[in-house]
C-alpha cells in the first residue's frame, strides 16, 4: 500500500510548522505544541482582556468571568474557571497543569440534579506563585506574594506571603 501524496497546502503547512519549531527552539530553547507554534501567547492574553504583558498558552481552558492583571504568566494546560468569578493579580506565575476553580458540582451530582451547582468567587493576589499541577478550589483567596508548592490542593484561604504545599495545608 503506497503512502498518500501530500497536497501543496499540506506541504506549506508542514514547512511553516518546521520553520516555527526552529524559531522557537532558537529563541526560547523549547518545544511547544503546534497550536502554540502558530499562536502568540501575548495575543491570546490580550484577546481575553488580560493585563498588559500577560501571556497565556493557547491550550489554557478559560471559562466564564476571568480577570487577570499585568505581567502574569499562565502556563500550558491550565484551567481557569471563572464561572463564579475569578480574579488573578499582577506578576502571578501559574505553572503547567494547575487548575483554579470557582464552582463545583458535588451537591448537584449527589442530589441527582435537585441541588444547584455551587459557585463562589476565587481570588489570587499579586506576586503569587502556583506550582505545577496544583488545584485551587472555589471560594479560596490567596494573599499577595504567597507560594503554593507543586501538586498542592488549596481548599482554604492562604495569607499574604504564606508558603503552602501538599494535600493538607502545611507551612515551612
Amino acid at each position: 500500500m503506497s503512502k498518500p501524496r501530500n497536497t501543496d497546502i499540506e506541504e506549506e503547512i508542514r514547512a511553516l510548522i518546521e520553520a516555527r519549531r526552529k524559531e522557537i527552539k532558537e529563541k526560547f530553547d523549547r518545544h511547544v505544541s503546534v497550536q502554540d507554534l502558530l499562536t502568540d501567547r501575548w495575543e491570546t492574553a490580550r484577546f481575553y482582556g488580560f493585563g498588559e504583558g500577560t501571556s497565556c498558552y493557547n491550550n489554557v481552558l478559560i471559562l466564564g468571568d476571568v480577570k487577570v492583571g499585568k505581567n502574569t504568566w499562565i502556563g500550558p494546560n491550565v484551567v481557569l474557571d471563572g464561572s463564579g468569578g475569578l480574579e488573578i493579580g499582577d506578576y502571578v506565575s501559574i505553572s503547567a497543569g494547575s487548575q483554579i476553580y470557582t464552582h463545583h458540582t458535588v451537591d448537584w451530582s449527589t442530589s441527582l440534579g435537585e441541588e444547584a451547582v455551587q459557585r463562589k468567587p476565587t481570588r489570587i493576589g499579586d506576586g503569587v506563585y502556583i506550582g505545577p499541577n496544583s488545584i485551587v478550589q472555589m471560594g479560596v483567596s490567596i494573599g499577595d506574594k504567597a507560594i503554593i508548592g507543586a501538586m498542592s490542593l488549596v481548599n482554604k484561604d492562604v495569607p499574604a506571603q504564606g508558603k503552602y504545599y501538599g494535600t493538607k495545608l502545611r507551612t515551612d
